[in-house]
């Protein structure tokens, strides 16, 4: 088992109210569409009040190319990355004793937005007085799914190396894949959905004392993961990349695909345990919009109460790919204090894939 010990998230600077962002799309789609007012309502229907973006909404108002894009994708990944694992390794809310640089085994930097060659981990380790012996495990294009298999990836490395801490540092800047050309509708619903954020976990192995670091009574430890790739279905979700950058694939089909093949997927992983749905105590659910929390509901019989985190999430930061799930995870388990608590983590993401990951809230 693995152990997850510490949850940091960090929030870009700008505070965009959607009602400001409908605006903005109003000014931009409006030429391509007669029912730009229709159309319009997905920001007032989709539970969203707020988003970060790491730059001002006139930033967005100008044709900005590639380059432009992907630089400030790594200054500001680079920046605030580094904030959120010094947040993560000194988090007072979780941790009694700072875990230090050295003690790190592994980084584990899950990110869709940007590219970066070195990886931006390596770059933050020219920050941060990590050891040089550090192992870096950049995954690049799982998109909303990033999180947990990262926080998987975490888990199975611990299971090699049990005495290894790792962290999980997940990067998405979102706003700067904006596509100032494209008119389209995916990209009108991605004006209104995608958000900033940056996110980061410590996960410890079965040999590591988590009591000397801990402040929770109750923590919880990774049992088992499973990863589902959906065949022939490439175009679901994903990126279209061109010559100006990165153009987002997201199909209207989505809620349905998640009603009608979530529900065996899942039951196929519980059922490994001994385990029913209805057992499970905490559902920590990627919020990849307000229909997609509404289809796992139903596909998974699940009360409103179930999924109040990940609607808050929702409301105050909108969907921020890979980094959400952390999110959702800091407020749960800011809340979770007794033990023998079962808790699943689900995302969906390009594949079309999910990945699942479930815990136990054990007592040190």
């Amino acid at each position: 088992m693995a152990t997850i010990l510490s949850v940091a998230e960090v929030s870009p600077p700008h505070i965009i109210l959607q009602k400001e962002a409908a605006e903005f799309a109003r000014k931009m789609f409006e030429p391509a569409f007669k029912n730009i007012n229709r159309l319009l309502e997905v920001f007032k229907n989709g539970q969203i009040e707020k988003r970060h973006f790491i730059k001002d909404l006139d930033w967005y108002k100008e044709k900005r190319s590639f380059s432009e894009k992907n630089d400030c994708f790594i200054e500001s990944a680079v920046d605030l990355g580094a904030k959120a694992i010094q947040d993560c390794l000194e988090n007072p809310e979780y941790l009694k004793n700072k875990v230090r640089y050295e003690e790190i085994d592994a980084i584990i930097t899950i990110c869709t937005t940007g590219l970066a060659t070195p990886s931006i981990e390596a770059r933050i380790m020219n920050k941060l007085p990590f050891s040089p012996h550090t192992k870096r495990i950049p995954i690049w294009g799982l998109g909303c799914a990033g999180g947990v298999s990262g926080l998987s990836r975490a888990y199975e490395y611990c299971l090699a190396n049990p005495k290894a801490m790792v962290l999980v540092l997940s990067i998405e800047l979102c706003s700067l894949t904006f596509q100032y050309d494209d008119l389209s509708k995916s990209n009108l619903i991605g004006t209104s959905l995608f958000a900033d954020g940056i996110a980061c976990t410590l996960v410890a192995g079965h040999d590591v004392k988590a009591d000397k670091y801990s402040k929770k009574q109750a923590v919880p430890k990774v049992i088992d993961v499973q990863s589902t790739l959906m065949q022939d279905s490439l175009d679901v979700m994903g990126w279209d990349v061109k010559d100006e950058g990165l153009y987002v694939v997201f199909s209207k089909d989505i809620p349905s695909i998640v009603k009608k093949w979530l529900r065996p997927n899942v039951d196929h992983f519980l059922s490994q345990h001994g385990m029913a749905i209805g057992q499970i105590n905490q559902f920590i659910a990627h919020p990849g919009g307000k229909k997609v929390l509404e289809a796992y509901g139903e596909a998974l019989s699940l009360s409103n109460e179930k999924l109040a985190p990940s609607f808050e999430v929702l409301k105050e930061y909108g969907n921020m790919s890979s980094v959400t799930i952390f999110y959702v995870l800091n407020r749960i388990m800011r809340k979770v204090e007794s033990a023998n608590q079962w808790g699943l983590a689900v995302a969906l993401g390009p594949g079309f894939s999910s990945e699942l990951l479930l815990v136990r809230w054990e007592q040190l």
